[in-house]
């Protein structure tokens, strides 16, 4: 049994930080009353943390590569828990987001970290275990974050979703110093500090103008401004990637069709999938006046489809070609957003059921099938970086995506709470056919790039888990 203690220890630390990216939905609303903020400030407490996911998860693999794993995994553990402690003492909207911000810093340093740590420890059949079990562990985390946020803000407080998380980190912290044995050292390999800056002012400087645009008009000078550096910042992320030794991110792998198809499909899935929740969640208990754990009870047809689907079709699929896992997979999650287009104004929360199930049975096809498709695409010594990118693109497109639907939702219905029930409805409406369009267009775009790059490269068999998040 003790030989199963750092596989428990990976995944606790992994459930715990993928979770966060869910658990505040169903807090948004106890959130907006107790701190007195808006839809803008709503939507910066969930994309600060993805923000940071994203920007600093490939930088924080390669930080790992030159002083250990289990180091930077132990780090980011003390981060994350100092940051919940501060997310949950929080007494305003600002310190709150800067509180998520560092929060995603630690989850960055532990998503990068757990699955090396798992390949340093356990090798062979024990090896697939554990990547296997890591795997379900966090397809599982989506669903269990709606409900346990639900629970804690219903019987305790909104707070109580991040202190929840200290005792779990310090657990998980003595346990990880315990039975992981000491990662290798790569002193020589640099950190492309650059490179990290220039992707995290380009991703907050486009997200920024996104939410500010849509809250105070495009002609709004600090949103033309926060447009205009985040443009600026991709030129000069793509300048430093083609100048420096060691890139983050190597912009010749993007040549690649098969991997940019799958960092397209990564991004659009959670943009469509994903960043309507915090509308949804405002629906459900600001407009029909459900409790936090009736709503997060409400959200989770989702997450259990994707399981089953997943789980069921896994064998099948397993050498299914990408464009119909992915790109068809895409396609559906797409069409399963456009049928939350059924909510009207005398809609109970069972109309959002069809549109759940439909999106979890793409997740279950396409999600599985990202990560693994994506390394097989590239070099071996590229399958870390490769995975980093999926999984930088996935929280991307989240961060984006709350930011667009939510400045669509506002310039139809103005801010979420202060409106009467068929404006409420009509914005998230268009949100939702925003979503949808997304998931379509990126499925039928990735679709056409896998079967194009199917004729050029080589034949595409699943990799073993990525070293890097």
């Amino acid at each position: 049994m003790r030989k199963w203690l750092p596989l428990f220890a990976a995944c606790l630390g992994t459930l715990m930080l993928l979770i966060d990216v869910t658990i505040v939905n169903v807090a948004l609303p106890d959130m907006s009353a107790d701190l007195g903020t808006g839809l803008s400030g709503l939507q910066w407490i969930v994309d600060g943390y993805a923000l940071a996911l994203a920007a600093l998860l490939l930088a924080l693999g390669s930080l790992a590569d030159r002083v250990g794993a289990k180091q930077v995994y132990l780090a980011g553990l003390a981060l994350f828990a100092i940051a919940s402690l501060i997310c949950g003492i929080a007494d305003n909207a600002p310190v709150l987001v800067a509180a998520r911000i560092f929060q995603g810093v630690g989850g960055a340093a532990m998503f990068a970290t757990t699955l090396s740590l798992l390949h340093a420890t356990y090798t062979g059949r024990d090896r697939g275990v554990a990547f296997g079990t890591w795997g379900a562990v966090s397809g599982a985390a989506a669903g269990i974050g709606v409900v346990l946020g639900g629970v804690l803000t219903d019987l305790l407080s909104w707070r109580w979703i991040f202190f929840v998380n200290l005792p779990i980190a310090a657990v998980t912290i003595v346990l990880s110093a315990m039975v992981f044995p000491a990662s290798q050292r790569h002193p020589g390999r640099d950190v492309d500090v650059p490179g990290m800056l220039a992707f995290t002012l380009a991703a907050a400087g486009v997200t920024f103008g996104i939410i500010r645009g849509g809250e105070h008009g495009w002609t709004d000078g600090g949103a033309l401004l926060a447009l205009a550096v985040g443009a600026a910042a991709v030129v000069i992320f793509a300048i430093i990637e083609s100048c420096v030794a060691a890139p983050m991110f190597p912009l010749s792998l993007l040549r690649n069709r098969t991997l940019g198809a799958t960092l397209l499909s990564a991004s659009g899935q959670t943009f469509a999938a994903f960043a309507t929740m915090p509308l949804l969640s405002l629906w459900l208990q600001q407009q029909l006046h459900m409790t936090p754990l009736n709503a997060g009870l409400a959200m989770l047809p989702m997450a259990a489809t994707a399981f089953l689907v997943a789980g069921l079709t896994g064998r099948v699929l397993h050498d299914a070609r990408p464009e119909w896992t992915i790109g068809a997979g895409l396609i559906v999650v797409g069409a399963g957003s456009g049928l939350l287009t059924l909510i009207g104004a005398g809609s109970s929360w069972v109309a959002m059921v069809p549109g759940f199930v439909v999106i979890g049975a793409g997740i279950g096809v396409n999600a599985p099938a990202l990560v693994s498709t994506g390394m097989a695409a590239v070099s071996p010594q590229q399958g870390g970086t490769a995975a980093g990118a999926v999984n930088t693109a996935r929280q991307l497109g989240l961060a984006l995506g709350v930011a667009v639907l939510g400045t669509v939702f506002r310039n139809v219905a103005g801010d979420a709470g202060r409106m009467p029930l068929s404006d409420f409805v009509n914005g998230l409406d268009t949100a939702v056919t925003v979503a949808g369009a997304v998931g379509v267009t990126f499925g039928v775009a990735a679709f056409a790039l896998f079967r194009r790059a199917r004729a050029q490269e080589p034949v595409i068999t699943p990799a073993e888990p990525a070293l890097v998040g």
